[in-house]
C-alpha cells in the first residue's frame, strides 16, 4: 500500500460511514508515521481502521470496501473495518497518538511503539517481520517497546511471554543489521 492508497481508503470509508475521523491501526498505519518506510513494511493491501466516534460503523466499511469487495477488486487494496479492541495497546496510547488532517478527514495514528505492542501481542510471523524491521531501521527502540508491553493488563495477557517475543525480534534485528 502507498500513502495515496491510504488516503483513498480513508475517503471511501468516510463516504460509506458518514464519519470524518478514523483510528488507523495495523501495519499500514506506519504510512502516517514514517515518511518513506522500508518497502517490506508496505506489502499489505489492507488498511485497518474504525470510525473514532462510531466504531460500530466499521462493519459497514468492511462490507462496502473490505476484502473481496468491488472496491478491492478494482483498486487492489481495501479497508479492514476493525474495532477498538482489535489492536491491544497500553491504556494511555491516545496520549501519544498523532493526528493527521486531510481536508475534513482526520486520521488518528498510534505512536509506533504502541502499534508494535499490538503486533507483539498478536505474535504472527508477519508481525515478527514488521517489528524486526522497525527495530533494525531504528524507528523503534527495545527499551520503550518493553516498557509499553509491561503496561498491559497482566491478568489478560502473558506479559513475560510477550516481552520475550519482542526481545527475540530485537536479537534478529541485530543479526540482520550485522549482515554485510
Amino acid at each position: 500500500m502507498r500513502f495515496a492508497d491510504l488516503l483513498h481508503v480513508l475517503r471511501a470509508a468516510a463516504d460509506v460511514s458518514g464519519e470524518k475521523s478514523f483510528v488507523v491501526v495495523g501495519s499500514q498505519a506506519l504510512l502516517l508515521a514514517i515518511e518513506q518506510p522500508d518497502h517490506r513494511l508496505t506489502l499489505s493491501d489492507e488498511l485497518d481502521l474504525y470510525p473514532a466516534l462510531a466504531p460500530e460503523k466499521a462493519d459497514d466499511i468492511d462490507g462496502a470496501i473490505g476484502a473481496l469487495s468491488l472496491f478491492h477488486d478494482t483498486h487492489g487494496y481495501h479497508a479492514d473495518g476493525v474495532g477498538p479492541e482489535t489492536a491491544v495497546m497500553p491504556a494511555d496510547w491516545m496520549d501519544r497518538a498523532s493526528m493527521h488532517y486531510f481536508g475534513e478527514l482526520t486520521a488518528i495514528c498510534p505512536e509506533l511503539h504502541d502499534l508494535c505492542v499490538a503486533k507483539c501481542v498478536a505474535g504472527r510471523v508477519k508481525d515478527a517481520e514488521f517489528v524486526r524491521i522497525l527495530l533494525e531501521d531504528k524507528h523503534i527502540v527495545l527499551p520503550t517497546l518493553l516498557a509499553r508491553i509491561r503496561q498491559l493488563d497482566g491478568d489478560k495477557y502473558p506479559i513475560q511471554t510477550i516481552v520475550e517475543w519482542a526481545q527475540r525480534r530485537a536479537v534478529q534485528s541485530q543479526s540482520e543489521s550485522d549482515t554485510p
